[in-house]
């Protein structure tokens, strides 16, 4: 069965989802949505770096809904909550990468998604690879032990080579090391992984008692040039937080994330690059994801590289559409789509 397909917006990720769907044989794109005026009128292919693909990018949202696509891969990087439920209300699923999993993190505006499925009789589902892809492993892995005591999910990266300054000064990075409101700012800014830990809870069948974040943080002792910004000697170029899952004041969940900036950090974190998976229970499983190119990888610069990963953010929502389409209408996450290790964790 075929599926008709409107793409939204044409950035980093959209690019991939763009030639995702081209590729796939039971995808029709039908339109596609332009978030920039200059990018109005021309072709989605072209916007993309691929031949056209014969569908003009529009700003015109009715238009785009009265083509009554199957389903939305909705690609910002942020959701609009009025425009996602404009979406879902009409009638059209969506696949997104926009951060968002279960909704969680949204607070009292989740409400209004799970609203807008049920007046449009639609789904959602919200992937990316972390939070997204590396939870999905972790479901499988969990599935292997007979007892599951505690599920970490861990990343750990040198992001030097990341220039965002706009989505990483808010996680704390470049503030003075004792500024008081640290620990806030970086709970507030890493909030979608609420999402994952409520994700896991679910395929686990616990209900948690609270859902926290815990952080510490490093500062450089030199300034640290990073292209578009400078972190400032005896400022935050290092931050290790988790979010956390727990019952009982025990962590059974735990979201684990290591970020350091350049080789000057006090106190010095080691790096141990990617991200690992480690169920801890009868037995005990630990996985490791590592992402690399191809043989025939032509890239050489950054870049090129961060290809890599765009893909593997856009490619678990492209590949759930026929999922999505099919579900009943609402919130849909992995634990809808697999077998689930459900009843497992001992407490």
């Amino acid at each position: 069965m075929r599926h008709r397909v409107v793409q939204w917006t044409t950035g980093n990720v959209g690019r991939q989802s763009v030639a995702a769907i081209a590729a796939h044989p039971d995808l029709d794109l039908v339109g596609c949505f332009a978030w920039s005026q200059d990018k109005v009128g021309r072709d989605a292919g072209e916007l993309c770096g691929l031949a056209d693909v014969g569908v003009a990018a529009t700003n015109d949202i009715d238009a785009l809904l009265s083509l009554k696509p199957d389903c939305v891969v909705y690609n910002p990087m942020w959701i609009d909550v009025d425009e996602l439920a404009r979406i879902l209300g009409a009638g059209c699923n969506v696949v997104t990468t926009a951060a968002f999993i279960t909704g969680h993190s949204l607070g009292d505006r989740r409400d209004r998604i799970v609203e807008a499925c049920a007046q449009g009789g639609s789904s959602i589902f919200g992937s990316g690879i972390n939070p997204g892809f590396v939870d999905l492993l972790a479901v499988v892995a969990a599935g292997g032990s007979e007892r599951i005591d505690k599920v970490t999910v861990i990343e750990e990266a040198d992001i030097s080579g990341y220039d965002s300054p706009a989505t990483e000064i808010p996680v704390g990075f470049s503030h003075p090391i004792d500024h008081p409101g640290l620990q806030a700012m970086t709970a507030k800014a890493t909030d979608v992984f609420i999402d994952a830990v409520h994700l896991l809870g679910d395929v686990l069948g616990v209900e948690f008692d609270e859902v926290v974040c815990e952080a510490e943080y490093a500062e450089t002792t030199a300034d640290v040039d990073l292209g578009s910004w400078t972190i400032a000697a005896g400022c935050v170029a290092g931050i290790a937080f988790s979010w956390h899952g727990k019952v009982a004041g025990r962590s059974i969940v735990e979201l684990k994330f290591v970020w350091r900036k350049g080789q000057t950090l006090q106190p010095d974190w080691p790096i141990d690059t990617g991200h690992r998976i480690k169920v801890e229970g009868c037995p005990n499983i630990d996985l490791r994801v590592d992402i690399s190119p191809p043989p025939d990888f032509a890239g050489t610069t950054m870049s090129d590289f961060m290809r890599l990963p765009m893909i593997l953010t856009a490619m678990p929502a492209v590949n759930a559409i026929p999922k999505v389409v099919a579900a009943a209408p609402g919130i849909v996450t992995y634990a809808d789509i697999l077998p689930l290790p459900r009843g497992l964790v001992s407490l």
